[in-house]
């Protein structure tokens, strides 16, 4: 899956990433907290904030281990929750929320899977007549920044 980027849905004012298959044409928004949208942002922006994030460190901590994060999959999708896990290149898997494996594949460069099941679940297909929607959605994502995020009360 490639990361497509984060936005904010209105009118819930709720984050949101946008996944997409690498060979097909299937989308999968994921809902997501404003920290990890904006952690995934800085990622995907190659912002690099004064003081290391959670994901920052994380990222540190498995390269000072020589732990090294093989790719992150989105594994199941219960109730309305989606569930990942990281998988390390010693075979070791964690549980984890997608918002944070994701952000944590970005500044690792792992690669980023879907379950099947989960793609059937909540996948969206968008054809190539509907990929002007999908041109404006990248738009808006270069003009967003991650401060557009805020705080959630």
């Amino acid at each position: 899956m490639d990361v497509v980027g984060v936005r904010v849905e209105m009118p819930s004012n709720q984050p949101i990433v946008l996944l997409r298959e690498v060979e097909g044409d299937r989308y999968l928004p994921i809902w997501i907290g404003a920290v990890e949208a904006t952690a995934i942002a800085f990622a995907q922006q190659g912002v690099v904030p004064q003081r290391p994030l959670t994901h920052d460190l994380m990222r540190d901590v498995i390269a000072a281990l020589s732990a090294p994060l093989k790719e992150i999959r989105i594994t199941a999708l219960e109730d309305g929750v989606f569930y990942a896990e990281l998988v390390f290149e010693s075979g070791t898997t964690v549980g984890a929320r997608p918002s944070d494996a994701i952000a944590l594949a970005l500044r690792t460069g792992s690669r980023i899977y879907a379950a099947d099941t989960v793609l059937d679940q909540a996948g969206v297909s968008i054809p190539d007549e509907e990929e002007d929607e999908v041109e404006r959605f990248r738009e808006f994502l270069d003009q967003i920044s991650p401060e557009d995020f805020g705080s959630r009360d």
